[in-house]
């Protein structure tokens, strides 16, 4: 049976935690690969940035060019209305027979998951891996797994509010990121 590990997010822009998190869910759990999987409209969060869903997808792929085991999956993207993880898993599950998936989330949306939709079925679908996040409690009611990595505090709205600000954003995001968002002026950046 593959492995699979989902990272989802906006990924509006990619950086370094996204990678971080993905290369330690890989290894500590020997998973085959790790698909980054892009919301179209997250339920949770409101689209605050000028890109497109093609600018997210060029950034991510930039992101993850030298890894062999890190693939896109933008299945979410193919779909209208809003991302549940839910109808995404079903779908998955239903293309990827021989597969078993696991969720990487956020400690933050360890918290938030008996507010996502159809939580009970999810579980059912995937095994939930949970990542520290500073500031947030690792309790659940939830099967969730827990993997401690290094503290990397770092968002992409806190990257895109350094780039409105004409701040650096050097080694928080890959260079080919900030090249990319230079020429397309992308967040504000001159």
């Amino acid at each position: 049976m593959k492995k699979i590990g989902i990272l989802g997010g906006t990924f509006d822009p990619p950086h370094i935690g996204h990678l971080i998190i993905a290369d330690q869910v890989l290894q500590k759990y020997r998973l085959n690969e790790i698909w980054f999987m892009p919301n179209h409209v997250p339920p949770h969060k409101i689209k605050d940035s000028n890109t497109t869903d093609a600018n997210r997808l060029t950034m991510l792929q930039l992101a993850i060019n030298n890894h062999r085991s890190f693939k896109i999956e933008s299945i979410e993207l193919e779909r209208e209305g809003k991302s549940y993880t839910y109808d995404t898993m079903v779908l998955l599950k239903e293309r990827e027979k021989d597969t078993q998936f696991y969720f990487i989330i956020g400690a933050d949306m360890v918290e938030y998951l008996p507010k996502w939709y159809k939580i009970d079925e999810l579980v059912q679908l995937v095994q939930f891996i949970g990542v520290n996040r500073p500031f947030y409690k690792r309790e659940t009611r939830y099967p969730v797994q827990f993997i401690d990595i290094p503290s990397i505090h770092i968002s992409s709205s806190m990257i895109r509010e350094k780039i409105v600000k004409g701040e650096s954003v050097n080694y928080l995001i890959p260079d080919n990121i900030i090249h990319y968002i230079e020429e397309n002026g992308l967040y504000g950046s001159k």
